[in-house]
């Protein structure tokens, strides 16, 4: 049995985003958190570039078409951004899912998403 490891690492990914992000989720990492660093004061490193509302969103799309449960996705957002509450939320839904789609195989059914998308 695999344990599951919580793993912070706020590091600057944006040159190889899609490289890190798809091996964040090869490992079973269920969130990831894109955010912009801010210069709290001038004695720390300069902002390099501000991203964009449009990239943050791409990056957010591509991080759930990955299959993480959660990802926020902004210029505000840090790594703790309603973390525990977005994650008990995607993880019951995703079990929900699991023992919906169990209940309608073992029945012979169909699934209720399946009725939603008739």
């Amino acid at each position: 049995m695999r344990s599951k490891v919580w793993i912070h690492s706020p590091r600057e990914i944006r040159l190889n985003q899609a490289d890190c992000v798809s091996e964040l989720r090869k490992i079973d990492v269920d969130v990831v958190t894109f955010g912009q660093y801010m210069r709290p004061t001038k004695r720390h490193m300069k902002v390099h570039e501000y991203v964009t509302p449009e990239v943050f969103e791409q990056w957010r799309k591509r991080a759930l078409d990955l299959g993480f449960l959660y990802c926020a996705s902004g210029p505000l957002v840090r790594s703790s951004y309603k973390a525990g509450e977005a994650f008990i939320e995607n993880v019951l839904k995703k079990r929900a899912r699991k023992s919906e789609t169990a209940l309608a195989e073992a029945d012979g059914g169909i699934t209720m998403a399946e009725v939603r998308k008739q």
